[in-house]
């Protein structure tokens, strides 16, 4: 009986592998700003067994294949839990942070108008972020809503993460290739204490090609490791009532140095 309702658990957390995913794969632009809606409806029961399969499956999988961005998602939500809860403590601690818990905002290609954006002064935030978005040939409509957390506030916080990563990368000036990628993880590893996030910075250079790995050392790492320490909490910040911001002023506001590399 006992081998019988392990074997049980198992499928049922390999079938929720597979759903999240398929879930994930698949994420359906918000034509509602109603969280609580999209949340009831993505929202998917797990016991703490399924978590763990999911957590150790989902990272086994990352680490093999770390441009899964499913399973990514997927072990963020299975092994954040903690890191969840600091981030929300975080939130509430101040004003900014507070009222976008409050309000609920979010972004992508319905809630945010992309082509007045486009049309901003040089230098704003809204016009940086949307060049960030044409050069790297990325969309915010591509994050993938939550499924497996329990609490819909720890919930509101990660989908808040996960779509402000793109205007992370905008204000840090760091592109999508490798070099940019480990730099923001190593950012946002040290300010939200998300695993996924950690993990990502410590496991990613393995991955660098040999040329880029001396300019990492030298240069992106002691950066990173310096702004994620020294930067103001960069989920307390309202990115969509400060699109007319000059990018230096914001910059200088949250207490970012932007990364210069010396021309040889």
């Amino acid at each position: 009986m006992i081998v019988t309702t392990k074997l049980r658990h198992v499928r049922r957390a390999a079938t929720l592998t597979n759903k999240a995913m398929s879930l994930s794969a698949q994420p359906e632009p918000q034509i509602s700003n109603d969280f609580e809606e999209e949340f009831q409806k993505h929202h998917i029961p797990i016991s703490l067994f399924q978590r763990v399969f999911l957590g150790i499956g989902s990272a086994a999988i990352c680490i093999m294949d770390p441009t899964r961005p499913e399973m990514i998602a997927c072990m963020g939500e299975a092994t954040g839990d903690m890191a969840m809860k600091y981030m929300l403590r975080q939130m509430e601690n101040s004003p900014e942070g507070s009222e976008i818990l409050k309000k609920r905002p979010r972004i992508n290609s319905k809630t945010v108008d992309l082509e007045k954006l486009k049309t901003y002064p040089e230098g704003t935030l809204g016009k940086i972020y949307t060049d960030f978005l044409k050069i790297n040939g990325v969309t915010p409509d591509s994050r993938s809503p939550v499924s497996f957390v329990e609490d819909i506030e720890l919930a509101y916080v990660m989908q808040r993460y996960r779509e402000v990563h793109d205007l992370v990368h905008t204000i840090l000036q760091m592109p999508t290739n490798m070099l940019g990628e480990i730099s923001v993880k190593w950012v946002e590893g040290i300010q939200t204490k998300l695993p996924m996030c950690i993990g990502g910075a410590v496991f990613g250079p393995l991955r660098l090609k040999p040329k880029n790995r001396d300019t990492y050392k030298k240069y992106y790492l002691p950066w990173a490791i310096r702004t994620g320490m020294e930067a103001k909490f960069l989920l307390n910040v309202y990115y969509e009532q400060r699109w007319e911001q000059p990018l230096v002023d914001l910059l200088q506001e949250l207490n970012i140095t932007p990364l210069k590399i010396p021309v040889k």
